[in-house]
């Protein structure tokens, strides 16, 4: 597939001994979503920005629809669109104003700027709200606002920061169509969040990155047969979480914790696995409270591939780092 996107060995240091990007290489298709995903600190919103000419990198190279973004800045801006984590929209705007300002910025006329507006605004669906002062919308409109702005000048290539960050479940899924319609278009986007089940619904292609680095990049399905064919949850009593780990470290090394309370492993052998499990946790007399085997998850994905022991594995061993 034609590659709109070619990140190779890009750096970006902040301060003294911090790498926010250390030596990240990636290459993205035209024509899908492609989904960005790692912790806070990660490196996500730095590349972003890197990306859509807002940042310029250290060390490495990056093209965006075959222009570098160092030396063709400019016309690397009139072929993107960029929605932040916040919606950047004036208040005292109506929906219509803020994207008509933002159709002049990109150089359109005033007549060009106003029929784009009118596209976008019908795409987006806003309707009579179109007229009203932005304050007056809720986060999702706000959010919808926000996107239409990134559309009016017709990207290729359409970069969104965490773009359903504080909308309501509803209004979130309206936004997933939406891009999903943008896509259709033609239009390439490129998208980091931190809503696993959204990249799983949204993303043909997904990297996980972390401390700089691309640790692991496939298909949501290859992502999560790479993890396993199956994990076993248990839900164990605090008291004993550290005596049930020492227990299932004898059959099943990869073991962690999701959250407080509950431990994953690996079940490559479905079934047996869990009968070995609970054997034993019954010789170390523990009982566990809940038991459940399933099929991974991105949660259990980006877990396994974002805990240090993990990462220091995947980075040892170049053929594991890419699927």
């Amino acid at each position: 597939m034609e590659q709109i996107i070619t990140v190779q060995g890009v750096v970006k240091r902040f301060g003294r001994g911090v790498r926010a990007l250390d030596g990240l290489s990636l290459d993205i298709p035209a024509g899908i979503i492609y989904g960005l995903l790692g912790p806070n600190g990660a490196g996500k919103t730095t590349l972003i920005r890197i990306l859509a000419t807002l940042l310029s990198a250290d060390e490495g190279v990056v093209r965006v629809a075959g222009l570098d973004v160092r030396r063709q800045a400019e016309a690397v801006r009139a072929r993107i669109g960029l929605a932040g984590q916040y919606a950047a929209v004036d208040g005292h705007l109506t929906g219509r104003e803020n994207i008509e300002m933002v159709g002049r910025l990109y150089g359109l006329s005033r007549r060009q700027a106003r029929a784009r507006t009118s596209v976008v605004l019908d795409r987006i669906g806003v309707g009579e709200a179109a007229h009203r002062q932005v304050r007056t919308y809720s986060g999702g409109m706000r959010r919808r606002v926000d996107l239409a702005a990134s559309l009016v000048g017709r990207p290729q290539v359409l970069f969104l920061d965490e773009p359903t960050t504080g909308v309501d479940p509803a209004s979130r899924r309206e936004v997933w169509d939406l891009i999903r319609d943008l896509v259709d278009g033609g239009t390439t986007v490129v998208l980091t969040t931190q809503y696993l089940d959204e990249a799983d619904q949204l993303a043909g292609l997904i990297g996980v990155i972390n401390h700089g680095r691309l640790v692991s990049e496939g298909t949501p399905e290859q992502l999560k047969s790479h993890t396993g064919p199956a994990v076993l949850e248990l839900s164990i009593p605090d008291s004993q979480q550290d005596a049930a780990m020492r227990a299932l470290g004898q059959i099943a090394p990869a073991a962690y914790e999701r959250h407080r309370g509950t431990l994953v492993l690996p079940a490559a052998d479905g079934v047996a696995t869990l009968q070995h499990a609970l054997r034993a946790l019954d010789a170390a007399a523990i009982t566990p409270t809940d038991v459940g085997l399933h099929r991974p998850t991105l949660d259990d994905v980006f877990l396994a591939l974002t805990r240090t022991d993990s990462i220091d594995g995947y980075l040892n061993d170049p053929a594991g780092a890419t699927l």
